[in-house]
């Protein structure tokens, strides 16, 4: 259950009604994401104690519940962006008057959409897919032109792509520059903030 703060009585102009919609609508992928993944993982933990207690332990599973645990992290870190439950410092917000605590809050939220644009542009360069399919998707051809070994590089016990488990990476960096944008246009006053019962503190997102 979701209600509106009656901060700002306007309707919001339509890039930021968009950006909004958005991170909402990316937000609601997360929590049902996080969900399975969880699920997953809890799986994953069973099956390898009970095939070790039966004496016959499958040698992929705890790769496999690492991989699940990598992704979970990421994609809840981005989950937890909007919902504003990131780590933070208040010493010094809580000492000022509320006109200055909101404009270093936008600030805050400023910079966090500038390092998840940082981010999204440090993956484009790493994982270049202008320059692999430049390379016909030959991944051999393309790590000897430009020594990104990405797309050669394989699990050591699933043999998965190595690229495939990396993707989450740009997953989060494309999410959390929505998240921080959105928060980002809240804390301006240009769309009324969200609140959400039950998600008050980190705890109740357990």
């Amino acid at each position: 259950m979701q209600s509106v703060s009656p901060s700002s009585r306007s309707r919001p102009f339509a890039p930021v009604r968009f950006v909004i919609c958005l991170s909402e609508a990316i937000f609601a992928c997360e929590k049902a994401v996080v969900g399975g993944l969880m699920a997953l993982l809890l799986t994953l933990i069973l099956l390898n104690v009970g095939t070790r207690y039966a004496g016959m332990p499958l040698y992929w599973v705890d790769e496999a519940a690492v991989y699940v645990m990598v992704w979970l992290a990421f994609i809840g870190a981005s989950a937890l962006t909007r919902l504003r439950l990131d780590f933070s410092v208040t010493l010094l917000s809580d000492k000022l008057s509320q006109n200055n605590a909101r404009r270093m809050k936008a600030a805050a939220s400023f910079f966090g959409t500038v390092f998840a644009f940082a981010l999204a542009v440090m993956c484009w360069r790493w994982m270049d897919p202008v320059g692999i399919a430049s390379a016909g998707f030959d991944a051999k051809s393309y790590a000897g032109q430009t020594f990104n070994f990405l797309y050669t590089e394989k699990t050591q016990t699933l043999r998965w792509p190595t690229w495939a488990i990396s993707m989450v990476i740009p997953i989060f960096a494309i999410t959390m520059l929505v998240h921080t944008l959105a928060n980002f246009l809240e804390d301006l006053g240009l769309s009324p903030a969200r609140s959400r019962s039950g998600f008050t503190n980190a705890e109740s997102v357990n």
